[in-house]
């Protein structure tokens, strides 16, 4: 199932467990934020709302809160020794869309708790020795390729007359 939010002015298309990167929301990361502006839940039957369906709701969590690329304005007015150089960076929240509900449900007021990643096995007898040498020819100082000589010239610039 898929839903189609409204957030910040702009249209996002999630389903469970995407992350999403909206305008910054006044909420704290770690907390659960609900987006009530839903215009379309899909699935096997879809549903177009009128502007907005009626009951349905997605929740999300938010993750952090960053900020993009610095983006440059610069203004000159040739042969007026004018010039202007302004930089702006946007503001913006990363969510994790937790769950879509339906019917008038309520969202949990905590975030699911996600699995961690299980831990790499540690390589015994051969495979460690092979992981271990691969690791410091890695490490390893490159050594430098010797240069040709800096006093060679071209046989067409030795003669001159």
């Amino acid at each position: 199932m898929f839903a189609v939010i409204k957030a910040g002015g702009k249209q996002y298309r999630v389903v469970a467990e995407d992350v999403i990167r909206i305008d910054r929301v006044a909420v704290e990361a770690g907390q659960v934020i609900e987006f009530g502006e839903v215009l379309l839940l899909g699935g096997d039957t879809p549903t177009v709302g009128i502007p907005t369906v009626a009951g349905a709701m997605v929740a999300g969590e938010v993750l952090q809160h960053t900020r993009g690329d610095k983006v440059i304005a610069f203004k000159k007015r040739r042969r007026k020794n004018s010039r202007r150089k302004r930089g702006f960076r946007h503001d913006f929240s990363m969510i994790r869309i937790t769950e879509i509900l339906t019917d008038g449900a309520k969202p949990q007021a905590t975030p699911p708790a996600r699995p961690k990643k299980e831990p790499k096995p540690k390589l015994e007898g051969e495979a460690a020795e092979a992981q271990a040498e691969k690791k410091a020819k890695k490490a390893a100082p490159k050594t430098a390729k010797p240069r040709a000589k800096a006093d060679s010239k071209p046989a067409a610039k030795a003669k001159k007359k």
